[in-house]
């Protein structure tokens, strides 16, 4: 096997010979919603289907008309019900029958990769912000609108990617927000002024900021239905991030800085803070934009990501979406029963079917869709699930401004919290990489408590929210660099076991047909927070340094209120 892949080239079904089984001969696992499917399709129209009850070996036939029960049933359900909505649910399902497998497993690594630069840029900037001050000459305050750029790049890469990828197909959107990032990321170490860095931190933005929603999507249409809880997984990736971010500023930053007491060229005309002394910042970002590189290069040329069988399916090509399902199959060493004949009985031939595919009015339609009142309509149908929405849609709100208000410019705080005397930059970035690797196992710890006995995902998320909350007022108690670094530690972790029940609670309790609907707009209303925070920092942190701590923990306190609330625990619970 070659070591690099050419990732321009288009998968056939004729590829991957030996994975093909007739539909009449493939036996599926059977379960108790397939009996539950098939009573649903006879009750809307279907009659007498050829359907058998599952053997006593645990294995059951699949015949076309049980598959176009299935099919009818659930796309009725969504609201959709044209070929394409149809074919994609026949695709949904040969994944399924294929199962969890290598290539599977090869994406959760590729895809946490754009969780880890998501965070690792976030961190980065945050990390730079001391040495932007001293070098380019906007004051502690001022300097924090330096995030506020890399959100507004947040903001749009989130939301162009996320309708892009549907465009112009899932492989290329997954490559190219982190190679913008990588370039980009590049270029931040050349910045020339503080409004030209920042320009570039908002450029580098658009890339990581769609890596989120696209790389999300990705995953989850090439999960198998009963692994799809393997998405909320991906926020393990998360902390890893700040790890990566905090180590290597911990080699450059305290090294190659000006001194303490130089200021700014653009202020004084004395002895002044020159580019060739305080290279520590651009070699951080030099270093975090190749380490993206890197990370593009594992995507596109060692690992041959086939393109979504759905987007292919939008655009018309349906025999190189079965190649893409036949290659999945390949790829986990598995067989499939997916076959242009078996989407052409259940959707229609191209001759049969008067427009197969998605035009691009369509496809932005939809995607708006999601938004209107309809799809959040059902999100308020009662008044349990109304609460619920409610509430969740408050909670990333708040935690969306709460944590950049704290962690975004955490270095500023380590370095000068009303002390005598400001702490030592290398004190300042060994505490940070401590945190960062505390930290790390929250999210794992968070995978486990979930599902214990009397405490689950309400019990989780709470309790780690109130103690995050505390700790960050804690952190002001005293400015001794020992106390802050314990209560840093000790608010990581617990915020990591936060964040890591939020990604896998929020999708849970939003019904299926809507999910994609709430969880988008949770998503949002997370990212225009984040957005406002620097602005925040910035005022209130010129009447008072602690205010935005402050403001950090009462937010993080208001969510935890919200999260006592909750009507719905859905542990051991089937999502609604």
């Amino acid at each position: 096997m070659p070591l690099f892949i050419n990732p321009f080239r288009k998968a056939d079904v004729s590829d991957f010979e030996g994975v093909y089984t007739p539909l009449a001969d493939y036996r599926r696992r059977s379960s108790a919603n397939d009996r539950s499917d098939i009573k649903s399709g006879e009750l809307a129209g279907e009659k007498k289907l050829d359907v058998s009850p599952a053997p006593s070996n645990g294995y059951s036939a699949y015949t076309i008309n049980a598959l176009r029960a299935e099919i009818k049933v659930e796309s009725v359900a969504s609201g959709h019900d044209t070929a394409y909505d149809r074919k994609s649910i026949v695709i949904n399902k040969a994944i399924t029958d294929i199962g969890m497998g290598r290539y599977q497993w090869s994406l959760f690594a590729l895809c946490g990769f754009g969780w880890l630069a998501d965070n690792m840029w976030l961190q980065g900037v945050a990390l730079t912000l001391p040495a932007l001050t001293q070098e380019f000459g906007p004051s502690e305050t001022q300097v924090r609108y330096t995030t506020c750029a890399l959100f507004i790049g947040l903001c749009l890469g989130a939301s162009f990617w996320g309708v892009a990828s549907d465009i112009i197909g899932r492989r290329l959107a997954f490559n190219m927000t982190l190679f913008i990032a990588g370039v980009f990321g590049l270029a931040v170490g050349g910045g020339p002024n503080w409004i030209g860095t920042c320009g570039l931190y908002a450029a580098l933005g658009v890339g990581v900021g769609g890596n989120l929603p696209v790389d999300g999507a990705l995953f989850l249409e090439f999960l198998p239905f009963a692994s799809s809880g393997l998405l909320t997984g991906l926020s393990v990736w998360w902390p890893i991030g700040q790890l990566i971010a905090s180590l290597v500023a911990w080699g450059f930053l305290p090294t190659y800085k000006c001194a303490e007491d130089l200021e700014s060229c653009n202020i004084t005309t004395g002895a002044c803070c020159t580019r060739s002394q305080n290279m520590g910042w651009r070699y951080l970002n030099i270093t975090l934009g190749a380490m993206t590189l890197v990370m593009f290069t594992c995507r596109f040329f060692l690992f041959h990501l086939y393109e979504s069988p759905k987007f292919l399916l939008s655009q018309g090509r349906q025999p190189e979406a079965v190649a893409a399902v036949h290659g999945i199959a390949y790829k986990n060493r598995k067989q499939t029963w997916l076959s242009e004949d078996v989407l052409n009985e259940i959707g229609g031939t191209a001759s049969a079917v008067e427009k197969e595919h998605l035009s691009m009015g369509e496809i932005v339609k939809r995607n708006l869709g999601k938004f209107s009142t309809q799809r959040i309509g059902p999100l308020f149908r009662t008044k349990k699930l109304g609460l619920m929405t409610c509430l969740i849609w408050f909670c990333w709100t708040t935690i969306g401004m709460g944590y950049p208000l704290f962690n975004a410019f955490l270095p500023q705080y380590l370095a000068n919290s009303n002390s005598e005397q400001p702490t030592a930059p290398s004190v300042v970035y060994r505490n940070y990489a401590i945190t960062s690797i505390v930290g790390v196992p929250g999210a794992l710890i968070a995978y486990f408590t979930v599902n214990m006995k009397y405490i689950g995902r309400k019990g989780t998320i709470a309790s780690s929210t109130l103690i995050t909350g505390i700790l960050v007022f804690c952190f002001t108690i005293s400015s001794d660099p020992t106390f802050q670094l314990a209560f840093t530690c000790l608010e990581a972790f617990f915020q990591n076991i936060m964040y890591g029940v939020l990604y896998a609670y929020t999708p849970e309790v939003f019904p299926a047909p809507n999910r994609g609907t709430g969880t988008g707009i949770a998503s949002c209303l997370n990212r225009i927070a984040g957005l406002c925070a620097p602005i925040v920092a910035v005022n209130a942190g010129q009447a008072d340094p602690k205010a935005p701590i402050y403001a950090s923990g009462g937010l993080f306190l208001a969510a935890f209120v919200a999260m006592c609330l909750f009507p719905i625990e859905t542990k051991g619970k089937q999502s609604l």
